[in-house]
Formats: C-alpha cells, sequence, structure tokens
C-alpha cells in the first residue's frame, strides 16, 4: 500500500528518480482524457498552462477523470499531477496579484506547481506563502511569513486525494518543509535574472524541486534558437542551478537520453521527462533498482 498521497514525492523521500510526461501547452485535458492517463507509466502529469490556456474548467473534469480510471498499479489515487503556471514568478508584488490563480489551480486537486521565471528569493518566498495555508507555521518568522490560501477549496480538492477534508488541510503543504506535506512546489531558472539570484533563491523552504530551462534561457543570452552544443555562459547557468539544487537539497529536473540516463542518475538527477512511451523511464528505473510499481 502507498504511504503518500502523492507518488512522486513517495519516491524522491527514497532517493528514487521520478518520471514525468506532459506537454508545455495544455493539450488533452477533460474527463475523458484524465480516465485514459490514469494507469500511466509517469510519476507525474506536467500540464503546461505558461503558454497554453487556463484551461480550469478542463483541468478539474481532467482530475476526476484520473479518479475515475484509478487507482495507479502502485495505489495510489492517482499520478501526481504538476502545472506550470502562468504566473512569471518576477517580483513578489507579481505573485501576491495573481495569488488567485495559485487557489483556483489548488482546488482542482492537483499535486503541485511549477513557477516559471523565478527571477529573486522575494518572488519565490511569496510563492510558497501563497499556496500555504495560515495554520501551516512551519518555517514561519525565519524565512517565512504567514500562509495566504485562504478556505474553501479543500472541500473539492479532498475528494481526488482520496481523503477527508481535515486530512487535506493537514496534507496540502509544501514538501519537503513539511515532512508530511504533498504538494510539490517547483521552479524554472531560466534568465539570467533568475541566474543571478539562484544561491538565494534556492534556501526559500518549501521548494521541491527545479530545472535551469535551456530554451528561455538561451533567448535570454540572445539566442533566437537553443543553442547546440551549448555555449559556455549556457553550461556555466545550468551548473549554478544544479549545484544550487544539491547545496539545498532541491531535486534537480534535466532531459536524458538512453544514452545519458545511467550517468544522470549517477551524477544527482532526479526528476527527468521521458516523452513516447516511457523508454527512459523504463531503462532508469531498471539502473536504480526500483521496487515500486509503475
Amino acid at each position: 500500500m502507498p504511504k503518500r498521497v502523492n507518488k512522486a514525492i513517495e519516491l524522491l523521500e527514497q532517493d528514487q528518480p521520478i518520471y514525468y510526461t506532459g506537454s508545455h501547452t495544455t493539450t488533452g485535458l477533460g474527463y475523458e482524457a484524465g480516465k485514459a492517463a490514469a494507469k500511466t507509466w509517469a510519476d507525474y502529469i506536467n500540464i503546461g498552462m505558461e503558454h497554453g490556456p487556463l484551461d480550469l474548467v478542463g483541468l478539474g473534469d481532467f482530475m476526476r477523470g484520473l479518479v475515475d480510471g484509478g487507482p495507479t498499479n502502485s495505489g495510489h489515487p492517482t499520478p501526481a499531477v504538476v502545472v506550470e503556471l502562468p504566473v512569471d514568478g518576477s517580483s513578489a508584488d507579481v505573485m501576491r496579484a495573481n495569488a488567485w490563480q495559485l487557489r483556483q489551480l489548488l482546488a482542482t486537486g492537483v499535486h503541485g506547481l511549477l513557477l516559471c521565471h523565478a527571477e529573486s528569493p522575494e518572488a519565490v518566498k511569496a510563492f510558497v506563502e501563497c499556496c500555504r495555508y495560515p495554520f501551516q507555521t512551519i518555517g514561519v518568522g525565519t524565512r517565512l511569513d504567514v500562509g495566504r490560501r485562504g478556505s474553501a477549496g479543500q472541500g473539492i480538492a479532498a475528494p481526488i486525494w482520496g481523503v477527508s477534508v481535515d486530512e487535506y488541510l493537514d496534507k496540502a503543504d509544501p514538501w519537503p518543509l513539511n515532512p508530511d506535506g504533498e504538494l510539490m512546489l517547483g521552479l524554472k531558472i531560466e534568465n539570467r535574472r533568475a541566474i543571478a539570484n539562484v544561491e538565494m533563491t534556492m534556501r526559500v523552504p518549501g521548494i521541491a524541486f527545479a530545472e535551469w530551462g535551456p530554451g528561455d534561457l538561451g533567448m535570454s543570452f540572445g539566442y533566437k534558437n537553443t543553442p547546440s552544443p551549448f555555449p559556455p555562459e549556457m553550461l556555466e547557468a545550468r551548473a549554478r542551478v544544479f549545484d544550487a539544487c544539491k547545496a539545498t537539497g532541491v531535486a534537480f529536473l534535466e532531459g536524458a537520453t538512453p544514452d545519458t540516463i545511467g550517468g544522470s542518475i549517477d551524477a544527482g538527477v532526479r526528476i527527468m521527462g521521458a516523452g513516447g512511451e516511457g523508454e527512459i523511464a523504463t531503462l532508469g528505473r531498471a539502473y536504480s533498482n526500483r521496487t515500486m510499481p509503475v
């Protein structure tokens, strides 16, 4: 039996790499799509609302479809679902002005949010606070202020997680800040302003994972298309994000290929996209001797 609602967190606690599917635009939402995705090979599903529409109705239907098509083969109510946010992490004021997005997305029962263009520790601090209920006080008074998430959405989200409303209120807090939390909050460090602040940004409590976003970062360095191979300035930026993640215990997300998967795992990459039918995930799970069913 699973120990957690969030399959991805349960695996990361075991130091097992996790693998996701999904695009960077909002496609394939709705109830039937959710039912079809319930038995996915992936540990979590990425829903791209940074460049796709903010489709709250479609997402809510998708989450209900996941429940009705589940549970997963590992016994979890659904695969974890992480939404790429439309709002950029350019400042604390921008985050607070757009906190309605976070509230409404979390109310659909998703398991995590990914903040793109996370440029400053102040913006990330506001991001974490906007995802937390005021009664959750771990870390408050040191690096965080009181949470800003309000009451009402828990009644919709709790059945998606397969728990009571009271249990949802206890569990809907960022992990690993709260060891019992089931929310995964992630960051994309993907422009030059974000790179300049990455070491401080990663010290903000409540962040579970981060990535370096070579597409947008390449544009930030003046490249119209992502250069291949990466030039020195981009490799340096990638190293800064990776080192900041290792220093703070934040899981690093990066792509891999069948030829590089073993080296990526050995280096410490813990989240990878697998695409297609999950060939990379199959290879990686064998390499890391994973025992949890897909």
